[in-house]
């Protein structure tokens, strides 16, 4: 990685030297590395298979076959990782109705900083502990399994017999803390093993097993709730002791079988790893080298679209870190069922999620293989999940006394993640250069995490048992958000329009190699932004 670095400063260099005329001569002035030579030769390779239509095919299957490989190797424990950290997400509300409040003796707005203590973790670890923890880090992977394993750990001592309201709030932003490594570290372990275009389909497929999460988990605290009394605990600590153990399972399943990077998978072999390199490295986009360049935070900083996601991301998790902790209690007070019922009606909202964020991902995929009008971008996808978004959203806050149609609403409210997921796989793919990309990622988990917090708190309890100004700010959210995804479609497609204008022969030439160089997308004039 030291030496990609700086080839990356030797070829800047040359290139402003304009010294280089032609790619052979790229080649042998600056190549002195084996590694180097290796990963250069394949490149070659790879072009001139394209020039031969037998092999072409040849490759095509192999790369096939090897996008299967990793689908079956690494996504089901990916999406199982998912799975299991949802679950303890909505076993805050879960637990609000199986007897945690009157445990813990909360009154007055004291539930809602349980729903936002978890996110206070969050924020803490992505204001700057992940990037440091993460950025330099070699074993990527295994430090992420050990942090799994530490939130299982903590999610058991939640079931403490002489708990308290302070100490539990203590727990559940460490908890955060553990967390709120999994979606950065998902977000670029799935950019090292499959093509941009392929990325959107994944991230939709991993998130929407939120949705299993939220299902397996309400079955199990309703077996729970409807035998309680013959448990030695309570019903709600036997809740979180079953996630922890889960967690610190997985957690250890994750550090043998999930490699820190390609080169060391154990399932994949030699050849299989080169061809892992270069699938990834199309649309000259720089191979990313993990050293902190400070020209690359200042381009982060600078970049609109940085900001566009910070406050589509506020946007988005109001509503979500109040939905996600005060579903049940709306189910109960609001709606009218009893708490056994309300655990039942929870069921369908993961159904949802799970069968509708894949869905979603799968239909997106398929319009832009096939080049759809509008639909072939995934910003498109986005805005439609906004509108639906808004539309359940005015269902549950302006419907009444209609319990059916308010039901609606909560039920459809659980399709919102798919723009978020659009927004996910858009930071992935169109922010190049390795320190812009870990800064971009962490200013919008530092929205994510605020937003969550702020969530729970639009809950007032003098508002109790229909919480109207808090579904109203659901209703203003969606509508800033479809505002904002609108603009960050425009920008990328002028962009984009302005680099085709603009593109020269002469400097491609110049950045035959661009590949290996960790080029941010502001400095790699051949990059182009996804819609």
């Amino acid at each position: 990685m030291v030496f990609m670095f700086k080839f990356s400063k030797t070829f800047r260099n040359h290139v402003k030297s304009e010294s280089v005329e032609t790619e052979d001569e790229c080649l042998s002035t600056l190549v002195k590395d084996d590694i180097f030579v290796e990963k250069a030769i394949s490149n070659a390779e790879y072009v001139s298979m394209n020039e031969n239509e037998t092999d072409y095919e040849n490759l095509l299957k192999s790369d096939q076959a090897l996008v299967r490989k990793l689908d079956l190797h690494m996504f089901p424990l990916m999406c199982l990782t998912c799975a299991v950290q949802f679950m303890d997400k909505v076993a805050i509300a879960s637990s609000s109705v199986m007897g945690l409040r009157d445990d813990l003796d909360v009154h007055d707005n004291l539930y809602s900083w349980i729903g936002s203590a978890f996110y206070f973790g969050y924020l803490i670890m992505h204001m700057g502990p992940v990037q440091l923890i993460f950025q330099k880090n070699k074993y990527m992977a295994k430090t992420l399994s050990l942090f799994i394993v530490l939130w299982g750990v903590l999610s058991c001592c939640q079931v403490s017999s002489n708990i308290s309201y302070s100490s539990f709030m203590t727990l559940r932003v460490l908890i955060g803390c553990a967390e709120s490594v999994v979606t950065p570290c998902f977000t670029i372990i799935t950019s090292q093993y499959w093509k941009p275009e392929e990325q959107f389909t994944r991230i939709s497929i991993w998130f929407g097993m939120n949705g299993l999460g939220s299902i397996v988990l309400n079955s199990i605290a309703y077996g729970i709730f409807i035998r309680k009394k013959i448990y030695l605990i309570t019903a709600w600590k036997i809740l979180f002791l079953i996630i922890g153990s889960m967690a610190m399972l997985t957690g250890l399943v994750f550090f043998f079988w999930i490699p820190d990077d390609p080169s060391n998978a154990l399932f994949l072999s030699e050849q299989e790893k080169r061809l892992v390199y270069l699938r990834v490295t199309g649309n000259d986009k720089a191979t990313e080298t993990p050293m902190f360049k400070t020209n690359q935070i200042n381009e982060a900083l600078r970049d609109p679209r940085t900001w566009l996601y910070f406050f589509f991301t506020v946007t988005a998790n109001i509503p979500n870190g109040g939905i996600s902790n005060f579903l049940n209690i709306l189910l109960e007070g609001d709606f009218g069922y009893s708490t056994e019922d309300s655990l039942l009606m929870s069921l369908p909202t993961g159904a949802v999620e799970f069968v509708g964020c894949p869905l979603f991902g799968v239909l997106a995929y398929m319009a832009a293989s096939r080049k759809v009008f509008f639909w072939k971008y995934r910003l498109s996808w986005a805005i439609f999940g906004a509108v639906l978004s808004l539309l359940a959203s005015c269902l549950l806050a302006y419907s009444g006394n209609n319990k059916n149609a308010k039901l609606t609403g909560a039920f459809l409210w659980y399709i919102s993640p798919i723009s978020f997921i659009c927004v996910l796989s858009n930071i992935s793919a169109n922010t190049q250069g390795y320190t812009k990309k870990w800064a971009v990622s962490s200013i919008n988990l530092v929205a994510f995490a605020a937003a969550n917090v702020a969530g729970p708190q639009c809950f007032i309890d003098k508002q109790a048992p229909t919480y109207q100004g808090a579904k109203t700010s659901l209703v203003v959210c969606y509508c800033l958000m479809i505002g904002i995804l609108t603009v960050i479609f425009c920008l990328n497609a002028i962009e984009n329009r302005r680099r085709d204008k603009n593109q020269t022969n002469e400097l491609s030439n110049m950045l035959c190699y661009d590949g290996i160089i960790d080029l941010t997308d502001f400095e790699n004039p051949n990059f182009r932004y996804t819609l």
